[in-house]
């Protein structure tokens, strides 16, 4: 199991639901990936809900907290570790980002910041207290990568390498380009190009990627707990993979990955 004691700035080490029904979506998320969840009593923020392999004591995988209010959708919010919270925040701003909340003590689980960059996506940077991030990650059930979905995107290259100092890799991807960041030799997230296929109100976003050993099965059983699949199993070179929405609408993917061995995909050039 590739559990980890933390993660190295500028890589995406943590990701939190919100939603506007938590006894229904952790009905879905642990129906579909067999996680265990338990909540956390945080003051002035009120319950927080900690999904895990296992039972309480396992590697945490992801987080949820309820909407504040209806007016705002359903979403997972993809966190990057950052060692200067307060810098990242200004450097956010000064590249033509926005801070939607800002940088906030989390009762001694850390501290964080969210953030839109200059399309409007939404993200989230975390400074590990007690709670290191995600403590699994690149297996089965655990997050496996972070993709960005945008308009402009030599404005994003541009955008994130300013922020978390990321280069970008080109690679081809059928009839476009899929860009690679990369921290130093490592990949850390992807960005695919919103075309003219893509609905012209669809908003920029990140989602996140979560391993199964099967993705038909996975697509089929998310189904089956009340998800719309939106692209079904398909292959490419990565793997196969299918992306959907949750009963409440949030976005999500799953993969079944190529090769196992997320080290050795991670270093390639």
């Amino acid at each position: 199991m590739p559990e980890v004691n933390g993660h190295a700035p500028g890589w995406p080490s943590w990701v939190e639901l919100a939603s506007p029904d938590a006894e229904a979506s952790k009905e879905f998320y642990c129906g579909l990936f067999g996680w265990y969840v338990y909540a956390l009593t945080v003051p002035g923020f009120g319950d927080y809900d900690i999904f895990t392999f296992g039972d309480v004591h396992g590697p945490e995988v992801a987080g949820m907290q309820s909407l504040a209010d209806d007016a705002q959708p359903p979403s997972w919010t993809c966190y990057f570790r950052t060692d200067d919270l307060q810098g990242c925040v200004d450097t956010v701003k000064a590249e033509g980002g926005q801070e939607l909340l800002p940088s906030t003590d989390i009762s001694g689980l850390g501290r964080l910041a969210l953030c839109s960059d200059s399309e409007g996506a939404d993200f989230g940077l975390w400074v590990p207290g007690s709670l290191q991030g995600a403590g699994v990650v690149d297996e089965p059930s655990a997050m496996c990568w972070v993709e960005l979905a945008c308009r402009d995107v030599q404005e994003a290259r541009r955008f994130y390498g300013r922020v978390f100092g990321w280069r970008a890799a080109d690679r081809d991807f059928y009839d476009s380009v899929y860009t690679v960041f990369k921290v130093g030799e490592w990949s850390v997230a992807g960005m695919v190009s919103m075309d003219e296929l893509w609905p012209p109100d669809y908003p920029v976003h990140w989602i996140p990627y979560f391993w199964v050993d099967d993705c038909d099965a996975s697509a089929a059983r998310a189904t089956e707990l009340g998800a719309q699949v939106r692209i079904p199993p398909t292959d490419i070179e990565p793997g196969r993979f299918s992306m959907m929405t949750d009963p409440a609408g949030a976005r999500l993917a799953v993969i079944t990955p190529a090769v196992a061995d997320r080290t050795e995909v991670r270093r390639r050039p």
